[in-house]
């Protein structure tokens, strides 16, 4: 009795508690000479304590993740002073450990549409905890696997039968490689400039930055071509050697969109070649451009396979959904001896799709689609406003809740030689000018949109609200205002970030 599991000690402790027998009566008997480990279980059970854990070890954070974890980013982080420990979130809002609020405009990379700290989702996976239900039996056919796969079928549509579950987005898009592969026979993946499809070697073959691929090998076959250009398109797709072309409908990377009718036309053009057309909403998906997914803006379109990822389980569990069309499907999965060619452990998850499944319910009770679409409008509106009296904003681009705001060279002399002097110095540098003061300054979390970018991504949760719009235009206001004067402090700023950088 010494190894019990943690079933048989709940027995055993609802046969005490039938009986009227107390632990405390138990613990003198001869019981406990025979198996010692009953209650030594539960005392290990008992004294963990997350609370203080995190509590003890707050404060050192930054030291900790770089010595034990990664000492380059925790030290990227301290240069610019992004080198914060977030205690809480709820909703919109992060928490800092000295109960700071700070408005989050990162969403974790979009992982957290629905808000952090959803009680919906949380209840239902306490639920599902203290209901003790079964998960990752392997050799089952797992019944909300099911239902969730239902749920994501009526609400992408396009007629697309089969849904195929795994972790993360990169892992989908490398799912999404294999099929396509499979199903045309052909080799060779498109992807759009600008791409981002994961940091995984198939995934990596279509990111469009080169500087994620550097010194990393060969990769799989692929090539790109230019966002928005159906000749290109065309070109490469008559070679005859094309799997599958892969597109966000908005990039992640600069919140870059084709204009009306390219993701339809690309589409068509796929099938002309007998090419894949394969839609990657990981961040555009879920309710974040004020549609279900991107996709739905566009009239015609044709997809083979959609990828939903990121936010599917409310930011809680790692969840991906590969949704395509049952012929794809039927060409990998084509024999009983080929049921389990392509699988994932962690893809058959009853605790993901309980996320999942009330994730979904949280959407249509909160109208967030429609909160997307109206909010996102508002702030775009009101940052497109400040165009005109800022000349270094020139662009400001959004679908729904997923927003860019591009710099570029100034007109003025004086703010021409500031913008050329910090560019030679680092590409990446100018827009830390802006996100830093962000932080410090007015408490709000925002991120460059990408390497080598002159843009500010903001895709916070799609609980913002009016309060929040408010709270961010004035703050970016001030920001721009300030950044606008010089020589100035914003400009003192990054000279220091520019020499702590080059040290080692």
């Amino acid at each position: 009795m010494a190894n019990l599991s943690r079933i048989e000690v709940k027995l055993f402790e609802q046969i005490l508690k039938n009986n009227a027998i107390s632990l405390s009566d138990i613990r003198t008997s001869s019981i406990v000479s025979e198996s010692p480990g009953l209650f030594e279980y539960g005392s290990h059970c008992m004294t963990f304590d997350i609370s203080k854990l995190i509590t003890d070890n707050i404060d050192n954070a930054n030291k900790l993740y770089g010595d034990n974890v990664n000492s380059k980013f925790a030290k990227a982080l301290k240069i610019i002073g992004f080198d914060k420990t977030y205690s809480k979130g709820k909703g919109s809002y992060l928490f800092d450990n000295k109960g700071t609020r700070y408005l989050d405009m990162l969403a974790g990379y979009g992982a957290f549409n629905i808000g952090r700290g959803n009680l919906v989702v949380q209840q239902a996976l306490k639920d599902f905890i203290d209901g003790d239900y079964s998960s990752l039996v392997q050799m089952e056919t797992p019944v909300l696997c099911g239902v969730l796969a239902r749920e994501l079928k009526q609400r992408i549509g396009y007629g697309l039968d089969k849904v195929y579950f795994c972790s993360t987005g990169a892992e989908a898009n490398e799912t999404a490689i294999k099929f396509a592969r499979r199903a045309t026979g052909k080799n060779t993946v498109l992807y759009a400039s600008s791409a981002f499809h994961g940091l995984t070697t198939g995934a990596l073959a279509m990111n469009g930055s080169e500087v994620f691929k550097e010194d990393f090998g060969e990769l799989a076959a692929s090539r790109k071509v230019t966002l928005g250009d159906l000749s290109g398109l065309e070109r490469e797709l008559e070679k005859g050697d094309v799997a599958a072309f892969f597109i966000e409908p908005v990039q992640g990377k600069g919140v870059n969109f084709a204009a009306d009718g390219f993701l339809s036309a690309a589409s068509k053009l796929c099938h002309k070649y007998g090419a894949l057309f394969i839609a990657d909403e990981i961040q555009s998906g879920m309710g974040r451009t004020g549609k279900f997914i991107a996709l739905h803006h566009e009239k015609d379109v044709e997809p083979d396979m959609v990828i939903v990822s990121k936010s599917l389980s409310g930011g809680y569990v790692p969840i991906a959904a590969v949704v395509m069309k049952e012929d794809v499907f039927k060409k990998t999965f084509s024999s009983l001896d080929r049921a389990v060619v392509h699988s994932s452990t962690f893809g058959k998850s009853n605790f993901a799709m309980t996320a999942g499944l009330a994730t979904l319910h949280v959407m249509d009770e909160e109208n967030l689609c429609d909160n997307a679409q109206k909010m996102g409008d508002l702030l775009g509106n009101k940052l497109l406003a400040l165009k005109d009296k800022y000349e270094f904003i020139h662009d400001v681009r959004w679908r729904g809740l997923m927003l860019a705001i591009e710099f570029g060279k100034p007109k003025s002399l004086k703010l021409k030689t500031a913008w050329a002097t910090v560019n030679k110095i680092n590409e990446d540098l100018f827009c830390q000018a802006i996100t830093i003061p962000l932080l410090q300054d007015h408490k709000i979390l925002t991120q460059v949109a990408g390497n080598r970018m002159t843009v500010i991504k903001l895709i916070p949760p799609l609980t913002l609200n009016e309060t929040d719009v408010d709270w961010f235009v004035s703050a970016f206001d001030e920001v721009m205002r300030d950044l606008h004067k010089f020589p100035g402090p914003a400009w003192e700023s990054l000279s220091r970030i520019a020499k702590n950088a080059l040290i080692k």
